[in-house]
């Protein structure tokens, strides 16, 4: 029989579900919990990172009160639908809750048979047919921090655990202690009440001797680098788990490369006219707010050839044996992360006027460098740059981006011997690579798109002419 004080105890607590957060995703890793038990959330505050097989994301939670229970630890995969986090809504109704039950530890479990009927993917479908895999790190424990936090606390009148002696601090000051790796335990409070401030945790923090760094060149997400994985003294091997984003771009390069047929033309040009329109757009005011690079008149040319060739902008749909002709442009520009190669796009570029692309650009790379891009930026892309120059490297054969037909490989712009006008003379020079798909792309469209994207680095004023 069900009581009034079942009612009010399935009231008071909300569950929050692992969403979908990318298209069709199942499943995504926790990276960190930013909360604990006993600490209050409000509606949109980000209380976890996880991890899917395309991008980090933050999860803000859609409600407000007490974080009752943490249902899995850090490293778990949880698959989507199922509840990760119980928050008491209503702390100070002073109803007996349940406490909180822990996780089952970890295993390693194979890989089970396809359910029957649909899978859910999104919040609201229910759990899964199929149980969830739970695939924890090594070195991870297998209790949840709410079961670690109830042995050393009690429980208080709302059902959350209090941790004895837990230092006081917000969630984004734990996590920013939690990204020094400062012990919170160590650091002198100096907020009123005895709060850790986000002052006192820098000044806790070891000062560490700034690294050089490698020049950036235009255009490329450069982010700090992946930290590397403990070396057994005498060790002759280190194997690294191949998983989350790395796991997807090994897939998608393969299917890539064994699915469509690529073929690469190159190009060595002189972009010294470039290089001066480049100078002359920094100091105008019309400008002014955005950064200004070669990769932006790049990225421009490369739009204006697809205007002139729009057959390039296309995709094959092998299922449908179609050709899908894109009237838009997506333009992606690959970004090297620390979890590896992403390629985040600037939607409906072919309509932005110079000074909207170059604030396009700085925020993708911004948000790239910041290892915040979103699946959603990542996603319909139509035709892709990468600029290897950042490396000093004069150009590649590069890949395609799945679902497209077209990748420009930009080379490093040096300063070289060329003839011009009648006369040997130094020039900024680069050489540009485009890897198409010989399924929709010939050799002849190929070429032109390649051939008007260096005209136009060549003599700007194409950008005008041809626009």
């Amino acid at each position: 029989m069900t009581t009034m004080t079942d009612i009010s105890n399935a009231a008071r607590f909300r569950e929050f579900k692992m969403p979908d957060v990318g298209e069709g995703l199942t499943e995504a890793e926790i990276l960190k919990w930013y909360v604990q038990p006993g600490d209050t959330v409000t509606d949109g505050q980000v209380v976890c990172e996880v991890e899917t097989a395309k991008a980090a994301v933050e999860l803000p939670i859609p409600f407000d009160g007490v974080v009752h229970e943490l249902r899995f630890p850090e490293g778990t995969t949880v698959d989507v639908g199922q509840v990760i986090i119980a928050v008491d809504v209503a702390p100070g109704s002073g109803d007996a809750a349940p406490a909180p039950v822990a996780a089952p530890a970890p295993v390693v479990e194979p890989e089970p048979e396809a359910p029957k009927g649909r899978q859910p993917v999104l919040v609201g479908y229910g759990v899964a047919e199929s149980s969830t895999k739970r695939r924890a790190r090594k070195g991870t424990t297998a209790a949840v921090p709410a079961a670690a936090a109830a042995i050393q606390g009690e429980m208080n009148g709302h059902g959350a655990v209090i941790p004895e002696s837990r230092p006081l601090a917000k969630p984004p000051v734990r996590k920013l202690a939690k990204d020094l790796g400062i012990d919170l335990a160590t650091v002198v409070p100096t907020g009123e009440g005895g709060i850790i401030t986000r002052e006192d945790v820098h000044a806790a923090a070891t000062p560490v001797p700034a690294q050089a760094q490698a020049p950036v060149a235009v255009g490329v997400a450069q982010a700090p680098a992946p930290e590397a994985p403990a070396v057994v003294a005498g060790a002759r091997e280190t194997r690294i788990p191949v998983k989350g984003v790395r796991k997807a771009i090994a897939q998608a390069m393969v299917g890539s490369a064994f699915t469509a047929p690529h073929v690469t033309e190159f190009v060595t040009v002189d972009v010294t006219r470039t290089m001066k329109l480049v100078a002359e757009l920094k100091e105008d005011k019309e400008m002014a707010g955005v950064r200004v690079n070669p990769l932006l008149i790049i990225a421009k040319a490369l739009l204006v050839a697809i205007k002139r060739n729009p057959g390039v902008n296309a995709a094959w749909d092998e299922a449908n044996q179609e050709i899908v002709q894109k009237h838009y442009v997506n333009l992606g520009i690959a970004a090297a992360t620390p979890r590896g190669l992403i390629v985040p796009n600037i939607k409906d570029a072919h309509e932005q006027t110079l000074p909207q692309l170059a604030a396009s650009l700085g925020e993708l790379v911004s948000t790239a460098r910041e290892g915040r891009t979103s699946p959603a930026a990542m996603a319909g892309g139509t035709v892709t740059i990468t600029n290897v120059g950042v490396f000093g490297v004069d150009t590649g054969t590069p890949i395609l981006n799945p679902g497209e037909s077209a990748i420009l490989a930009v080379g490093a712009i040096k300063l070289q011997p060329w003839v011009h006008k009648g006369k040997v003379k130094p020039r900024q020079v680069t050489t540009l690579a485009l890897s198409f798909d010989h399924r929709l792309v010939d050799g002849e469209l190929g070429s032109k798109v390649l051939a008007d994207v260096a005209a136009i680095l060549e003599q700007p004023k194409r950008l005008i002419t041809w626009a």
